[in-house]
């Protein structure tokens, strides 16, 4: 590549851990940005959470820290405190996702920081904000799930609560510290000031339910996609399937031929949309027993015939292997310290800045040494 990657001269400050803050300073990196991790001696948490055999470079570590240079710093030292105000004064962004207080403790509060350089951008991903009740509580994303009511909202509400297998709230969070980034860069550039930005799980999640939020504020009234009568997940005999019964004039009419029965919108229990919703499961249950007859890859093609919206339900192995995957360029691979790397790619696609394996996940400390010595050469320098 000649072309300079989007992020390239902006230098990043990275204070975070586990996955909200990580995967965001992972996006700055795959696009350029010189991203240094500060950590503890004993390492980011993520680098113990689940044992591996890499030790401290197993998977979950490595899925949110490549083009990474990891420093490690004992802040309880004078020496090594002052090593991170010496960046704060050159650098661009700092980004932390501890509780809030714990920076200010340590002296690199947004205060401290903007003092020494009023450039920086200052970054924070929280629990629930940096004020109010639930300031100094530990966040967490099973928590933000369920303090925001998305655990407690579900397509069936006979359903027992559950935890969400993914972690929607972290990752939808550090997606909004990007943005809030991109944007102070991008406003840096018209005042020439940094600023501070605040990102919570709880608020990520609360935006997450944009449409739900604004239906229950204006009219008192929940709106939820996944209860559509016409809609659901489905049993097959060799599998399963999700239908969207919706954009189309008569949809009811469609699945009814998909399943090859007559249209069910003649029964009174399904005439219109009102008494679908009221009768429901009797609708689904005609569903579920059609379906169950046959395989996935028959019901599929039937329905596509129709012009509904569908599709598999496959495991998290089916979907990276899939060649859809492949073409989209989600699977990247290449040389790790210890192992070859085969990661999850980014999802944003530009024609001048493709992703690639520019720094392998790092060992902990692997470039303390090379970014002291870069410092003491800039600090010489000026």
């Amino acid at each position: 590549m000649t072309t300079p990657l989007p992020l390239e001269g902006i230098r990043v400050i990275d204070f975070t851990q586990v996955m909200m803050g990580p995967v965001a300073t992972q996006m700055l990196a795959d696009y350029g940005a010189d991203v240094i991790k500060i950590e503890r001696p004993q390492g980011d948490l993520s680098r113990t959470a689940f044992p591996d055999p890499a030790g401290l470079l197993g998977p979950v570590f490595c899925s949110l820290n490549r083009n990474k240079r990891s420093v490690v710093l004992d802040l309880r030292k004078e020496e090594e405190r002052q090593v991170v105000l010496d960046l704060a004064r050159t650098s661009d962004v700092v980004v932390n996702n501890f509780r809030a207080g714990v920076m200010e403790r340590l002296g690199f509060g947004w205060e401290d920081l903007s003092k020494i350089n009023p450039r920086i951008i200052y970054a924070v991903g929280t629990g629930y904000g940096l004020e109010g009740p639930y300031a100094y509580k530990g966040g967490q994303d099973v928590l933000a799930q369920a303090m925001s009511g998305v655990m407690h909202r579900r397509s069936n509400a006979d359903q027992p609560l559950t935890v969400h297998a993914t972690t929607f709230a972290d990752y939808s969070a550090g997606m909004h510290l990007v943005q809030g980034v991109l944007l102070a860069i991008l406003q840096r550039q018209k005042t020439g000031r940094g600023q501070r930005i605040a990102v919570s799980l709880l608020d990520s999640m609360l935006a997450a339910q944009t449409q739900e939020g604004a239906a229950y504020l204006m009219r008192g009234k929940e709106v939820n996609w996944g209860a559509m009568p016409l809609s659901g997940v489905f049993p097959t005999s060799d599998g399963a399937l999700v239908m969207v019964g919706a954009f189309k004039a008569d949809p009811l009419g469609s699945i009814s031929s998909a399943l090859g029965v007559e249209h069910l919108g003649k029964d009174p229990r399904f005439a219109d949309f009102a008494a679908q919703v009221a009768n429901k499961p009797a609708l689904q249950n005609i569903f579920r027993e059609r379906f169950a007859s046959n395989t996935t890859a028959y019901w599929l093609a039937r329905l596509e015939a129709e012009d509904l919206l569908c599709a598999p339900v496959r495991s998290l192995a089916e979907a990276l292997e899939d060649e859809q995957a492949v073409i989209n360029e989600m699977i990247l691979e290449g040389p790790g310290e210890i192992e070859p790397m085969r990661l999850v790619g980014s999802p944003i696609k530009m024609t001048d800045a493709p992703v690639t394996l520019r720094i392998a996940p790092p060992s902990l400390g692997r470039h303390t040494d090379e970014v002291k010595a870069e410092l003491t050469k800039q600090m010489a320098a000026e």
